[in-house]
């Protein structure tokens, strides 16, 4: 399948049709999605929540203005056109399943699971009922991120040879987190893994991996790592070499260039404004953004955006199956080739 994107403009006028969107699972993720359905993304419509925490999805229908409904109740209203499926990764794959079944268009947050079995079973059930299926993978939507994919997709740097991205997380997650996280590459890097893909068009073949303990001790004592390289060898010949961090002291940092025979195009760090000084010794400027939604609402508006666009207009999802699947494989690549020090190829899996 293809990884083209596309461009979408929330602000050039209400779409014809409107999509009712009902969510599932009511913690911070799920509460920031229900806010940009309800508010800000015209042609969607919240229409209730859900949540095994009743009192999770009293907060946020009350906020909203919506209703609550049971989860069984969500999925079975025929007023209830697509389901954002947010609640806990263990959770994902039986949502899904459900939603299909239920003929229910599916939006779900990242990785749709931690197996690779559980993602086929979530797949095959999508591909069984021909319901829309899109991946949370929103910073496909990030204005700079789809620039350097643009200039890739159009050919403006030419042959495409090094991709490099880097994703450092201001604070590392506390310990009791990392534990149930699947470990740094299939819950932070998946993200750059997906990117990897997205921007050279081209799959992931083989993927060497190492990671170290730089950051926290705990999450070592976790069974995991907080600081890692991974290098990808994608099936066209490009090479993607990815750094990530639990801890960057100064902020966000989330960057990626790509590197062809005709140039490069990169995509750099916001700051939190554009002011800045200068004078005679020193040079300042304003630090990168703290909160993951200082540094990424606006691809999640265009996520949004992009999601009512394919449920009206239909054709190729802007993340679909296969996206939700590759990113799982290589994540799950990447964390063998570190456990057993050795590149490991998407064939072993």
């Amino acid at each position: 399948m293809s990884n083209k994107g596309a461009g979408f403009d929330i602000d050039a006028g209400p779409p014809p049709q409107i999509r009712r969107i009902g969510v599932i699972g009511c913690g911070r993720i799920g509460r920031m999605h229900a806010g940009l359905i309800a508010a800000e993304i015209p042609g969607l419509e919240l229409a209730a929540v859900a949540d095994a925490v009743p009192a999770a999805a009293d907060q946020v229908a009350e906020s909203l203005s919506v209703p609550v409904l049971t989860i069984e109740e969500l999925l079975a209203a025929p007023d209830i056109d697509a389901v954002a499926v947010c609640s806990s990764t263990d959770t994902h794959v039986d949502l899904v399943v459900a939603a299909a079944q239920a003929g229910k268009a599916i939006f779900c947050e990242k990785p749709v699971s931690l197996d690779l079995a559980q993602v086929d079973r979530a797949v095959a059930a999508v591909q069984a009922a021909g319901v829309p299926f899109m991946i949370g993978f929103n910073r496909r939507f990030d204005p700079g991120h789809k620039s350097v994919r643009d200039a890739v997709a159009d050919r403006v740097v030419g042959d495409l040879h090094i991709l490099r991205i880097t994703s450092r997380d201001p604070a590392p997650p506390p310990p009791e987190y990392v534990t149930v996280s699947g470990g740094i590459f299939l819950d932070m890097v998946i993200h750059d893994f997906d990117m990897a893909r997205y921007v050279a068009a081209s799959e992931v073949v083989e993927v060497y991996a190492r990671g170290t303990v730089r950051v926290d001790p705990r999450i070592g004592e976790a069974g995991d790592v907080d600081t890692a390289v991974t290098l990808l060898f994608h099936e066209d010949g490009t090479m993607t070499t990815i750094d990530n961090s639990r801890e960057a002291v100064y902020g966000f940092d989330q960057r990626v260039e790509a590197f062809g025979s005709e140039g490069m195009a990169v995509s750099d760090n916001p700051a939190r404004h554009a002011g800045w000084t200068r004078t005679r010794e020193v040079t300042s400027s304003q630090p990168l953004p703290w909160f993951f939604l200082e540094r990424y609402l606006e691809s999640y508006r265009q996520e949004w955006a992009a999601f009512h666009s394919y449920l009206v207009s239909g054709g190729e999802s802007p993340a679909g199956l296969d996206a939700a699947r590759q990113s799982t494989a290589i994540g799950i690549a990447a964390t063998r080739s570190f456990r057993e020090g050795r590149p490991v190829s998407l064939k072993e899996l």
